[in-house]
């Protein structure tokens, strides 16, 4: 059943005051629905504000504050959008640290708007196909990635959308992500077949 394909499993939404709100609430509320628990993570400690359009918009509880949150303790990532919320965790430290540990470990990571601001400076876009809110389109180039604009790209472990009106999508694609889980890491020194060395 879909309400169970992620039982079991966490989600850190990463947040800073500024938050595009719907970016959050929609994929938050369609994740919890297929199983996983989100945790809100945040470099605010009790309380993250979202914004709304044009204006401030609601605050939200925060679960985790980032200094006490590992991607150790979660299965993937959700980095909502909104231009001041990855404006501010791009230069946060700890925020571009728990966003490369889900990089390195190949976790599943789901993006949307500006979100992979934040992921470009992480280190988590090179070589890939993405998209983003189309001003950072030569940002996410310069980085090395291949910018499509698409409603959903996937590449492997990474989900990116575009905008708003590209959430029924992303959710949809985040949560097919979210459940295959991480992407194996390929074995230290590994060699090809025997027969493909030879040739």
């Amino acid at each position: 059943m879909a309400q169970q394909q992620l039982s079991g499993k966490r989600i850190a939404a990463l947040v800073d005051d500024g938050f595009e709100q719907v970016e959050l609430t929609e994929p938050k509320k369609a994740i919890e629905d297929a199983g996983a628990t989100v945790d809100i993570v945040s470099p605010q400690k009790r309380r993250v504000k979202g914004w709304q359009h044009t204006d401030w918009g609601d605050e939200f509880k925060v679960d985790r504050h980032l200094a006490d949150a590992s991607a150790d303790d979660y299965d993937g990532l959700l980095l909502p959008g909104g231009v001041i919320n990855p404006d501010r965790l791009r230069i946060n430290e700890q925020a571009v640290d728990f966003v490369r540990e889900f990089v390195k470990c190949r976790k599943p990571i789901a993006a949307i708007c500006h979100g992979p601001w934040t992921l470009l400076e992480a280190g988590g876009v090179m070589d890939r196909e993405v998209t983003s809110w189309p001003s950072l389109r030569t940002d996410l180039q310069n980085a090395g990635a291949t910018w499509l604009d698409e409603a959903v790209v996937i590449d492997n472990e990474i989900v990116t959308s575009r905008k708003p009106d590209d959430i029924p999508k992303f959710n949809m694609a985040a949560i097919e992500v979210y459940a295959l889980g991480p992407i194996p890491a390929e074995p230290v020194g590994a060699l090809p077949p025997a027969e493909d060395v030879r040739r």
